[in-house]
């Protein structure tokens, strides 16, 4: 019985771990939102993003409601949005989104997270050319005719479009357009009255880097490390 527990003591511990994080990811792009453009959601586009993405990752309304009146206060953090670049071992490019408001300490924490992972971080532009900074957009497939959605959209600046598992293992249709024509796509979807579950950028590899398993597990340590910081947001890297 003993051993039952500690598993499920484990796991338990994860998901809190992963909700904590999630959270706090949510009310730095809050943050970041209501910084930009201010508090009031209707007249702040970012903040409206930010706040979708926030229910997405179930926060509950009363700590979105705090994370936006935290943010317009005096005291708020101040973050900024930065981008690291690296490699992980074995050649696979990394870059890393970061939210800080105290970049000194986030480039040293970066750089030792490279170091200890057996990779090394580089300059700006070492691999961000291995990258298309693009604009994603998640929704349910539930009622979608596919083919006729992906021909509507071609015109709102579509380039891809394809079904997905969530970590709960449930369907997730996901579209991607080049992050110039993303107020037009989201315009596209709007038009169709389609509701999305999350929207944001994401850093997509022109080409990927096929390794054993053993060599891939090493890429992910870093991975995994790199996600785990506090200051980190996103890690994209190209690793097949």
């Amino acid at each position: 019985m003993g051993r039952i527990f500690e598993t499920r003591k484990a796991t338990m511990f994860k998901r809190w771990d992963r909700m904590a994080k999630a959270f706090t990811r949510a009310g730095k792009e809050i943050t970041i939102a209501v910084k930009a453009g201010g508090p009031l959601p209707e007249n702040n586009s970012v903040l409206r993003r930010a706040i979708q993405n926030a229910r997405a990752v179930n926060m509950p309304k009363d700590k979105i409601e705090s994370a936006i009146k935290r943010a317009a206060g005096q005291d708020a953090h101040d973050y900024q949005e930065v981008i690291y670049e690296g490699y992980a071992p074995h050649g696979v490019a990394v870059l890393v989104v970061a939210a800080t408001d105290n970049p000194t300490r986030t480039v040293a924490n970066i750089r030792l997270h490279f170091k200890k992972g057996g990779g090394n971080m580089g300059n700006s532009g070492s691999v961000a050319f291995v990258f298309n900074r693009m604009g994603v957009f998640r929704l349910s497939p539930e009622g979608i005719d596919q083919d006729d959605l992906e021909l509507e959209m071609i015109d709102f600046g579509l380039e891809e479009m394809g079904e997905i598992e969530s970590d709960e293992g449930q369907p997730v249709l996901v579209l991607r357009c080049a992050w110039g024509d993303f107020g037009d796509l989201q315009k596209g979807l709007e038009k169709k009255g389609l509701e999305t579950i999350s929207t944001g950028a994401e850093y997509i590899p022109t080409n990927t880097v096929e390794l054993e398993e053993a060599q891939a597990t090493e890429v992910l340590a870093l991975v995994d490390a790199l996600e785990e910081d506090d200051d980190v947001q996103d890690v994209f890297h190209n690793l097949k």
